[in-house]
């Protein structure tokens, strides 16, 4: 921890003029392809809590590098969307990789502890419509500015076909996965307006304390494309922590979030659309799927919960045969 103390404490005081001292730290997460540290810091004499997010390691897909992760998520606070205030970037080097610095907030972040939790019983009653506001400010977000701050246009086709050379690289073949290809590419939904979207806005990157969400976490899958695609990401059954009768992250209904979407965003709510990426978004968590298992298969990652992960790709299998017959 000394080296990136050190490296910190230089860019703080770069970068924000002031001193910064590391008093304690402690690891929540190592995670695909981030690693997430609390530290307890003194700044110019006063004590304070931020959030350090560090590389870890090979990104899925096209996630954002640190630098536009941070952009993207700044930017987004500063239009007013509930997620942590960037306070620095912080360069790689030999002893780090590269990462920034956010404010900290207090919460809970485990998605089978927020669906269960008494303590965040009345929280689960807000959270539908909080989330659905959430997005609704989300895909309001500059365009121009986006694009500026390094997020890729992402549509439909181009997904499809990213995940199709994933999969089909790992050399497997799997019946299942070739059929939602196959249906995907024959009900694309009709180009619409670019927004900004999160890509990755479902239970498990919210902080939710007792009065429901607190803020948006993880950017690093943001983009400009059709705003369709988060409504969809969050109802997908792998983010309801076993509640599958709630779609929207084990806590909320479809009704509610598209109507609440609806008022906030002024924008109708286009549910065949929502169906597709629902559909997408259940395939590419398959994919990640066997990203994870291939991760530790191939001596990569060796943790025993790259192999757990990998063997829910059955799981998706069962989704996606139950999404394309119609069943939720």
């Amino acid at each position: 921890m000394e080296p990136l103390a050190a490296s910190l404490t230089r860019a703080w005081a770069e970068q924000r003029g002031e001193r910064l001292e590391v008093l304690e730290s402690a690891r929540l997460s190592a995670g695909a392809s981030a690693e997430t540290t609390v530290l307890d810091v003194r700044i110019d004499g006063r004590e304070s809590r931020i959030v350090l997010q560090l590389l870890a390691g090979r990104q899925f897909g096209a996630a954002l590098g640190r630098r536009a992760q941070a952009g993207i998520q700044a930017l987004a606070h500063r239009h007013g969307v509930p997620t942590p205030e960037v306070l620095l970037h912080l360069l790689g080097s030999v002893s780090h990789p590269e990462g920034f610095a956010s404010r900290y907030h207090a919460g809970e972040t485990l998605g089978a502890r927020i669906v269960r939790s008494p303590s965040l019983a009345a929280a689960r009653t807000a959270l539908t419509s909080q989330c659905a506001r959430a997005l609704a400010a989300i895909h309001a977000l500059p365009v121009e500015e986006a694009a500026g701050a390094g997020l890729p246009r992402r549509e439909a086709l181009s997904q499809i076909d990213e995940l199709a050379g994933i999969h089909h690289g790992y050399g497997d073949s799997l019946p299942v996965f070739e059929l939602a290809f196959s249906w995907l590419r024959r009900h694309r939904p009709a180009p619409r307006e670019l927004r900004v979207v999160h890509g990755d806005f479902r239970n498990g990157n919210l902080i939710v304390d007792e009065r429901g969400l607190v803020a948006v976490l993880d950017w690093e899958l943001a983009h400009l494309g059709d705003p369709m695609e988060d409504l969809g990401w969050i109802c997908q059954r792998a983010w309801r922590f076993g509640e599958g009768a709630l779609p929207v992250g084990g806590f909320g209904t479809r009704e509610v979030l598209f109507a609440e979407y609806e008022r906030a965003a002024a924008r109708t709510v286009d549910r065949d659309a929502v169906r597709f990426w629902e559909i997408l978004g259940t395939l590419k968590w398959g994919v990640i799927c066997e990203w994870f298992g291939r991760q530790y298969l191939d001596g990569e990652v060796r943790r025993i919960e790259r192999l757990a992960i990998g063997r829910r790709t059955s799981e998706v299998e069962l989704d996606l045969l139950d999404l394309i017959e119609g069943h939720d």
